[in-house]
């Protein structure tokens, strides 16, 4: 696998040739399970091949579990200079109905270890709105969190996903459905108390100190173009989306045949607007009404001023210096309103 990588990422060094690398990010589960040595093969490869900028944000998503001293150890002699840490939770009963791998005391551990170690640029990742979470937990696991001052926090909404076997329980009346009111007054709890602990909420699910956002997921957010390699990883190029297989086995055989396992997908005009209005709105920045001018064209803003209207008049939009940005209230909504912004070539008739 490590080798194929390798391949992927000479074979696409082309695709941001006049781009200096300003984020490398090893995601999609568990990269901390990887030897130390795999991790420097494809950091070689990586520096060999493309101009990687001096002060580029490195991040490796871990479980708690794996982050064990010699694990941080090894990780320490390699260029990487962030953590992204699943730890979900403070509470024990909440991971083991979670089934996560590690318990509180792991979770706790491994955050003081990396900074220990000098990994002071650390995320951690929490998740609310499910059923044994009471707002006394919530607040709990918030404050444990401000505590450590890892410099960023993620936080996620318990979401259901069809066909998994927390859905079936559901179904079957062994599991207490999501409640959306719980997950809604948990978010805005989380919001008032990050904000007083000094976070930017910078992104719907991202808080972080002034000016420690995630360099990656902001560079995602703003449209700029970024190579994804390996099962199931995607890229952008601006225009074009490549999407790879997510099978390892096809993935592996398609790198040895000489082919790039992706498939490919050319955004329109409308895709392209619409991307930008759902992932602009999500952040605290906002979507900027003369960049849609600019990159869209004068019919996109005229009916993209319309749409927002009956948002305005609810208070859960605000245009402030040609940018639209989402109230406190708005948050709650922000897929829904995107979604009530998207447009299709039928408007345009």
């Amino acid at each position: 696998m490590t080798e194929a990588i390798c391949t992927e990422i000479i074979r696409k060094k082309d695709r941001i040739a006049d781009h200096q690398v300003g984020s490398i990010y090893f995601g999609g589960g568990t990269p901390s399970v990887l030897p130390a040595a795999a991790f420097e093969k494809i950091f070689n490869t990586i520096t060999k091949h493309f101009s990687v900028s001096s002060d580029a944000e490195i991040t490796i998503e871990a479980n708690p579990d794996d982050l064990d001293g010699k694990k941080i150890k090894e990780l320490r002699q390699l260029p990487v200079n962030r953590f992204s840490i699943g730890i979900q939770s403070f509470f024990d009963e909440d991971l083991i109905w979670m089934n996560r791998a590690h318990n509180s005391g792991e979770a706790e551990n491994c955050i003081k270890r990396s900074q220990d170690a000098g990994f002071e640029n650390l995320s951690i990742d929490l998740i609310y709105g499910y059923p044994m979470l009471t707002d006394q937990k919530w607040l709990s696991n918030i404050n444990k969190a401000i505590e450590f001052e890892t410099p960023h926090i993620s936080a996620y909404s318990l979401t259901v996903e069809p066909r998994t076997a927390l859905a079936h329980a559901i179904k079957r009346g062994k599991q207490v459905p999501v409640n959306d009111e719980q997950s809604a007054d948990q978010f805005i709890s989380l919001i008032e108390r990050l904000e007083k602990a000094g976070f930017e909420h910078y992104e719907i699910s991202n808080y972080s100190k002034p000016g420690k956002y995630a360099v990656h997921n902001t560079n995602y957010w703003r449209g700029i173009p970024y190579i994804g390699i390996g099962p199931s990883a995607h890229g952008f190029d601006g225009e074009t989306r490549y999407l790879n297989i997510a099978n390892n086995a096809a993935y592996l055989s398609d790198i040895r045949e000489g082919r790039l396992p992706e498939t490919i997908e050319t955004l329109d005009l409308y895709d392209r607007f619409n991307e930008y209005m759902m992932t602009s709105l999500r952040t605290m920045w906002g979507s900027s009404l003369n960049k849609i001018e600019a990159d869209f064209g004068k019919v996109f803003l005229h009916d993209t001023l319309k749409s927002i209207q009956p948002f305005i008049e609810r208070k859960w939009l605000m245009n402030e210096k040609e940018h639209l940005t989402l109230t406190l209230d708005g948050k709650l909504f922000a897929d829904h309103i995107a979604s009530e912004l998207f447009l299709i070539p039928e408007d345009h008739h």
